[in-house]
């Protein structure tokens, strides 16, 4: 599982940080050693000279009482070599720190590896009953998962995205055409109305017109009639 296997991969990356921290503090070690071969001899040579300026020192008071310039060198010279050893003392001091600092580091390491231990005999179990054949390819495995886990949430955002930008378009659309069709059905009124004013006002005429129709009809016949006494007269 996704919480087994996270240990494990942290404890592959503490491991391999421990031996990185190995390395490094093998590094240091080597440097400290011949930072302490160098210092042993610096030691030595210091000592000797220690030795050799007592006796110039004691050569050198008999000379001093007639060169002050002389013995003025001379404690110049014994001032820098009391802080040369001064300077070494502090690096050494230094460079002991230092290697402490590794070792806990070091120490803290080794017990995380050894506090993770328990997932990579869970994960060789794993290997066992599985069609795994290493650790490694169970690891490979859990990330391409996560990788295609993390694939597919984004492409689902991505959906929810295009569906809510659909769903806005669609309520566009709709907000759009009931607004035509408010607009079409308040014209069918108007219209309605104008054609229920037409009949109204069409039943006046039509009954104009059927009188029309009416007296047109007498003065027809009486046309008629005048046409035929005319007729008769003529004849």
């Amino acid at each position: 599982t996704d919480d087994s296997l996270s240990p494990f991969i942290r404890l592959q990356e503490k491991k391999k940080q421990a031996r990185l921290m190995q390395k490094a503090l093998e590094v240091k070690e080597e440097a400290f050693r011949e930072r302490m071969k160098v210092i042993t001899c610096r030691w030595r040579d210091l000592h000797a000279k220690e030795a050799q300026l007592k006796t110039y020192m004691e050569k050198s008071e008999r000379i001093l009482k007639e060169n002050d310039k002389m013995r003025i060198q001379a404690l110049k010279k014994a001032s820098k070599e009391r802080e040369r050893k001064m300077k070494k003392e502090s690096e050494l001091l230094r460079a002991k720190r230092e290697l402490e600092a590794l070792r806990n580091k070091h120490q803290k390491l080794w017990n995380k590896v050894q506090k993770y231990s328990i997932f990579h005999k869970y994960l060789e179990d794993v290997v066992k009953i599985s069609q795994f054949e290493e650790i490694q390819e169970v690891i490979w495995r859990y990330k391409t998962l996560v990788r295609m886990h993390k694939d597919l949430l984004q492409s689902q955002r991505g959906q929810e995205e295009m569906s809510e930008h659909a769903k806005l378009l669609l309520d566009q659309y709709r907000e759009e055409k009931e607004a035509e069709s408010l607009q079409y059905k308040n014209e069918l009124v108007q219209l309605q109305l104008r054609f229920d004013q037409a009949q109204s006002d069409i039943l006046p005429w039509e009954t104009c017109w059927a009188d029309i129709q009416k007296t047109i009809a007498k003065k027809t016949l009486k046309l008629g009639t005048i046409k035929m006494a005319i007729l008769n007269l003529f004849q």
